[in-house]
């Protein structure tokens, strides 16, 4: 038995090794890192932010505050064996995380899932590929991207799965193993997020389930990856959701202007990822 736990254990090492290098080579990681420069010098983007900012910040301060009250104590004593004086700062860290994660994934279904559509389809409008939108909405006259955007005449973003809140508690254990734990929830989790940004380019293009499967399993985690440790920080994780957002959507408008490879990654990110290595 032990050995058949040990042979799992060291496919799974070999499986993450193999995603993670796939996703260093990609360039893909780089789009969030573009969403986020892309967001702050285009103002016109920031009303569907700052529209639902009161609430969602109200939303923030209510989760966090129930989440301390409630779950600090109980975690810190458990941790207590694993890490002795340092559980009370690992325990904070934690109920900081699992806060975000839950206040991220409420607000998005509860306050900016609209939001968050209008900032992607803004932002594919800016880039220059209108007739995308079109098929997804009504679109006006004028030269503000986000002033022209009409009704909506497809689904939004998928709505909010407890599945999604019950596997990331499923793997939130793997944080207690040092390093490789982390790296190994980040991983999975970012599995996760990178199929679920472009969810509003696949309805947009009319992708079935065949095609959308060959697009992720070509564009494996990079992106998500790299969305999924900006959205970990706590508080901002409101803010890095609109900007991976925008980070999705510029890597949407790059394979509809024909500025990406056969990986789906643009040629140029690529170049940048490999002098980063």
């Amino acid at each position: 038995m032990s050995e058949r736990v040990k042979e799992v254990a060291i496919q799974e090492a070999d499986r993450i090794k193999t995603l993670t290098t796939d996703a260093a080579r990609s360039g893909a990681y780089l789009y969030p890192v573009r969403g986020m420069a892309y967001f702050l010098s285009h103002r016109v983007l920031w009303k569907p932010l700052t529209a639902k900012l009161v609430p969602t910040l109200s939303l923030g301060l209510g989760v966090t505050t129930f989440m301390f009250v409630f779950t600090y104590l109980p975690q810190a004593a458990l941790m207590t064996f694993t890490q002795g004086p340092l559980a009370a700062v690992s325990a904070a860290l934690l109920v900081l995380s699992e806060s975000s994660t839950i206040f991220t994934m409420l607000s998005k279904t509860l306050l900016i899932e609209d939001a968050l559509v209008d900032t992607f389809d803004g932002v594919l409008m800016s880039k220059g590929t209108t007739d995308l939108v079109s098929s997804g909405r009504q679109i006006k006259t004028g030269n503000n991207p986000m002033a022209r955007l009409g009704k909506v005449i497809k689904s939004p973003l998928a709505r909010f799965s407890p599945n999604a809140l019950i596997r990331y508690f499923m793997y939130l254990p793997l944080n207690f193993i040092p390093v490789v734990g982390t790296i190994m929830f980040v991983i999975l989790q970012g599995r996760r997020m990178g199929p679920s940004a472009h969810t509003r380019y696949f309805q947009l293009k009319g992708w079935n389930s065949a095609q959308k499967e060959k697009h992720i399993e070509e564009n494996k985690a990079a992106f998500g990856v790299a969305a999924a440790l900006l959205e970990l920080v706590p508080v901002a994780s409101i803010l890095f959701a609109f900007t991976n957002t925008v980070g999705a959507a510029l890597w949407a408008a790059d394979m509809e202007n024909g500025a990406v490879n056969e990986h789906g990654t643009s040629p140029h990110l690529r170049d940048q990822a490999k002098k980063a290595e």
